[in-house]
Formats: structure tokens, C-alpha cells, sequence
């Protein structure tokens, strides 16, 4: 079975560090794994202003 350079590099270096993977699981759980407030996001996307068609024209060009 194929498998690439990246992936066997990856493979080497886990077995060389094997907390790595613990380290950006606990890496992304700062960042990524929060809970969801539906309030908050229905109040984001409420809030959005559309963009105009091409930005670079003044307001006022027609």
C-alpha cells in the first residue's frame, strides 16, 4: 500500500513525541472545542451588513 512522505514523516514523528497529538488536541480545545450559544449566533448573523456589489466604487457612483 502507497504511502506518501508526509505521511511517514508524520508517523516518525508522533513515535519520536508520542505526547504531540495530547499537545494539539489540548492545543485546539483552547481555541476551536467551545460550546455553541444559539443566542449569540443568531445575533451575529442578524447583525450582518451586505456587501456591496464592488467595493472600490464610491457610495454615491451610479
Amino acid at each position: 500500500m502507497y504511502e506518501s512522505d508526509i505521511t511517514r514523516f508524520l508517523a516518525e514523528l508522533k513515535r519520536a513525541n508520542a505526547r504531540l497529538e495530547e499537545s494539539q488536541r489540548k492545543g485546539r480545545s483552547l481555541l476551536w472545542d467551545r460550546p455553541q450559544d444559539p443566542d449569540t449566533t443568531r445575533r451575529f448573523r442578524d447583525s450582518r451588513v451586505p456587501a456591496r456589489p464592488y467595493a472600490y466604487y464610491p457610495k454615491d457612483f451610479t
